[in-house]
């Protein structure tokens, strides 16, 4: 089935082309099977209710440096940032499993940090860790954690569903997760250099907690509930707001106009994008793992959000399927290039 006698890079895909190459042989056989690959996370029909199901890998090397990634820290985020996949759907998540990979320089008292930051984040979202597995490693430390979440079948969000004349929303701030990985990055070679440098990230606090101590967002889901409205269409900003951007209009056959001056961008990420000479709004469009959310809702649904500081309209849905249009403060209009992350990607 998957016989092919050429060699073809895997970065020639990507993660999402590789995804969709792979799976187009797969056809779901269950009528239990509400939604497979394609989204953030699966849809399951169980009894009346539909359960939202996302795997996510975190390998050191590639998603996380322990160099500068405390071991609390990074059981927490992973934690959250599987669980960000749940609340794309307009889920609540209710509980996780985690497999561990663990190499021989990993003390008990290593991994005991790793598994307490998992627990407070358990906490904070009010889920239950409810099993796993563990092995060892001869490549450092690699993780893989499964959320679970329930979602009333009303309510289940894809992304697919944005209309034209739509709006374009995100919580939160954007970029911030981006730049704090650029100040880390940065004293860590300091500190390779020069080793009795100690590391100034003090003026950094929000941008490096962005990156170290992400957040899911499941206050929004309950918010968006209580404000009954129910999204269009949703995804997760783990990428960046542009790659989410071309998923949601390519999954919804529409295009997306969105507007320079409406982009939510704190302070500390203005500036310490523009010590580093780098565009503030490049950054908050491409910048990756700030897991805010990135949503569609019905023009009606305005007033309800209008005054509310979590949510930020930052552009429209249009008819112009594959048109992705950024308008600067100065007027003019470009099209939006996806830079975020890129899983196989050559160095």
């Amino acid at each position: 089935m998957f016989e092919n006698t050429e060699r073809t890079e895997l970065s020639a895909l990507g993660e999402f082309g590789l995804i969709s190459h792979l799976s187009k042989h797969f056809i779901s056989k269950n009528d239990s099977t509400i939604l497979g690959i394609g989204d953030d996370a699966a849809i399951v029909k169980m009894g009346d209710a539909y359960i939202a199901i996302s795997t996510d890998s975190f390998i050191e090397g590639v998603h996380f440096d322990l160099m500068f990634h405390p071991l609390k820290h990074l059981g927490y985020k992973a934690v959250a940032a599987t669980v960000s996949d749940i609340c794309a759907m307009n889920a609540i998540p209710t509980q996780i499993t985690v497999a561990i990979g663990l190499s021989n320089r990993f003390s008990l008292e290593a991994v005991e940090e790793l598994y307490e930051g998992m627990r407070l984040a358990c906490e904070k979202y009010e889920i239950d860790l409810i099993g796993g597995d563990t092995s060892s490693s001869r490549s450092g430390l690699i993780l893989n954690l499964t959320a679970i979440g329930q979602v009333d079948p009303k309510k289940v969000t894809y992304r697919k569903g944005a209309k034209p004349n739509d709006l374009l929303v995100v919580t939160g701030d954007v970029g911030g997760a981006y730049m704090g990985l650029q100040i880390l990055e940065r004293e860590k070679k300091v500190f390779i250099e020069h080793p009795v440098m100690q590391p100034d990230l003090e003026t950094y606090d929000y941008i490096v907690g962005r990156q170290l101590k992400a957040e899911a967002r499941v206050d929004v889901i309950k918010l968006l509930d209580e404000l009954k409205i129910i999204p269009t269409s949703m995804m997760d900003v783990s990428d960046g707001i542009a790659s989410e951007l071309f998923h949601l209009g390519q999954a919804s056959a529409v295009g997306f106009d969105i507007y320079e001056d409406k982009l939510p961008i704190d302070p500390q990420t203005i500036d310490t994008a523009l010590a580093f000479d780098l565009n503030p709004s490049i950054m908050a469009l491409n910048g990756g793992e700030d897991y805010e959310l990135l949503f569609t809702i019905d023009q009606r649904d305005w007033d309800k959000i209008k005054n509310n500081p979590d949510f930020t309209v930052i552009g429209h849905a249009n008819e112009l399927v594959n048109s992705y249009k950024l308008n600067t403060k100065s007027g003019n209009s470009f099209d939006i290039k996806a830079q975020g992350w890129e899983h196989f990607s050559k160095d």
